[in-house]
């Protein structure tokens, strides 16, 4: 049967796909939609198999919470390169699997892939559609949920790097807190909340570091072990986020900052994703 440019048209805004990549799946579908889509998804099956050992370091990171601000989701989707990255129409695509994500706040990325896209496709098939639309290896690298009382969220322009942080009160003060340490969360990457949520592993080896460093220079036995102990608390100071200095404000912690908006308000969970 004749193929429209109404025909075409509508695939295209159905898929995202080009013109004449719908022309050519319409073509061959004979007029059929639904195996047209289902052509333009085995061309992005062979184009993920042609890149899949290509790497994919570009992409976009988005965060976001639901409208209570008591749940959120951050997510990362790479791509090969920055052209694709910086398309309004990848940011677009992105963002609709972070509301499918935010609508049903699955446990991890394999239950997201699993979940509906659209009333044809689950969010793995079209991703892999879309690889054939870009024509790049699409990778949805990241993906964390977060629970708690207020969920502050950032994303820093660009979308190369975002953050999620769960407070442990919601009120207005307490939301303009949770996006200044959201910012905090993004600009200065802790490893976690407060030394209690560091390693073992990684305390251990700031000590060996510590103690090597102060035998090399010279140090007794002893003292190296004092030493040690006094750089790991400087490394837990840097590195733990509520006893970090407050990027806008050096002079105190971002506990002490919390505590100045409510002495009780504190951050009970955080997940920051970046590109580089």
């Amino acid at each position: 049967m004749a193929v429209t440019v109404a025909d075409i048209n509508k695939l295209r805004k159905q898929t995202g796909a080009g013109m004449m990549d719908c022309k050519k799946a319409l073509t061959e579908a004979d007029g059929d939609f639904d195996a047209a889509i289902d052509i333009l998804r085995k061309k992005g099956q062979k184009v993920a198999a042609k890149r899949g050992d290509n790497e994919a370091h570009e992409g976009l990171i988005i965060a976001k919470a639901n409208a209570d601000g008591k749940s959120g989701v951050i997510l990362k989707l790479n791509c090969e390169t920055d052209f694709v990255a910086r398309n309004q129409d990848f940011y677009n695509f992105v963002d609709t699997i972070v509301n499918v994500a935010l609508t049903n706040m699955p446990a991890d990325a394999d239950a997201l892939k699993a979940l509906p896209y659209d009333d044809k496709l689950s969010v793995a098939d079209k991703i892999t559609e879309q690889v054939g639309v870009i024509g790049e290896k699409l990778d949805l690298s990241g993906y964390a949920t977060l629970n708690a009382d207020l969920v502050a969220v950032y994303n820093h322009p660009g979308n190369q790097l975002a953050a999620i942080v769960g407070l442990n009160k919601n009120n207005d003060s307490a939301k303009d807190a949770g996006h200044q340490v959201a910012m905090q969360v993004a600009a200065m990457a802790p490893l976690a909340i407060d030394a209690n949520g560091v390693e073992q592993s990684v305390l251990d080896h700031e000590l060996e570091i510590g103690k090597e460093l102060a035998i090399q220079e010279g140090k007794p036995a002893d003292m190296a072990e004092k030493i040690s102990q006094g750089r790991l608390h400087k490394f837990l100071k840097e590195n733990t986020l509520l006893s970090q200095p407050f990027v806008k404000d050096s002079k105190v912690t971002v506990q002490d900052f919390l505590n100045s908006v409510d002495k009780d308000l504190t951050v009970s969970d955080f997940k920051r994703f970046s590109l580089k």
